[in-house]
């Protein structure tokens, strides 16, 4: 058995706090009234981890990158056969990766343009119709079931892979490394300081965007009120 680095500092940080904030969000939206404030914020928040993430999974360390774990359907059936051999994200966990990503990315942008009319609206809405940020509040409401489909699927694998297969997936999560009898596999490499603080710009720059850092150049101007002549 040897002791390899799998997953790096930044990207465990970005796991348990996206975990954290998609808890606070969805918290928050069952209190309503003023925790809605603090429901645009969480949504903020995941937006930059979110950035964070898709920036990592390029220039982060060797299994935080796409390119180590998304693979072809042939991957898929070598996985479903039994025949896979690797670590880190296996090929149906790639899947469930991208999967989650995309459906969280969907949630927060349409976030941006929803409004209740009560309690919430999206830094954005004021740019679109009425009907339109109806129709986004909408898809932002029901996507939400299939978020919490996809967090339930999540939990069932990691379930079935600590009970059944005997691997636990979450303490690699936690401590960033994972014992193996392989002597094929290495640490992982790369994702240094430099690559660090360029995701993290990005991802601040996208967040200040994401809360309306835009909004006044984008907005249109306010109608002209004629002055009385007399």
């Amino acid at each position: 058995m040897q002791r390899i680095t799998l997953w790096d500092l930044p990207l465990r940080i970005f796991h348990w706090s996206l975990l954290g904030l998609v808890a606070a969000a969805f918290v928050s939206v069952q209190i309503g009234g003023n925790a809605m404030i603090w429901h645009g914020r969480f949504g903020t928040a995941i937006i930059g981890l979110l950035t964070f993430r898709l920036i990592w999974g390029v220039i982060g360390s060797t299994y935080a990158r796409f390119s180590a774990f998304v693979r072809g359907p042939k991957a898929i059936v070598t996985y479903l056969r039994g025949e896979w051999n690797g670590i880190g994200h296996n090929p149906l966990g790639a899947l469930s990766v991208l999967g989650m990503l995309t459906v969280l990315l969907v949630q927060v942008l349409t976030g941006l343009f929803a409004n209740d009319d009560i309690a919430f609206q999206g830094p954005y809405a004021v740019l679109i119709s009425s009907d339109s940020s109806i129709f986004i509040t909408g898809v932002h409401k029901s996507n939400v079931w299939l978020l919490g489909g996809l967090i339930g699927a999540h939990l069932a694998a990691i379930f079935y892979y600590v009970r059944i297969k005997r691997d636990n997936l979450l303490k690699p999560m936690i401590v960033g490394y994972k014992y193996v009898d392989h002597t094929g596999f290495k640490s992982a490499v790369g994702g240094g300081v430099g690559a660090l603080i360029v995701a993290v710009l990005i991802s601040i720059a996208v967040a200040w965007f994401a809360q309306g850092g835009l909004v006044s150049y984008l907005a249109p101007p306010p109608p002209v009120v004629a002055e009385p002549l007399f």
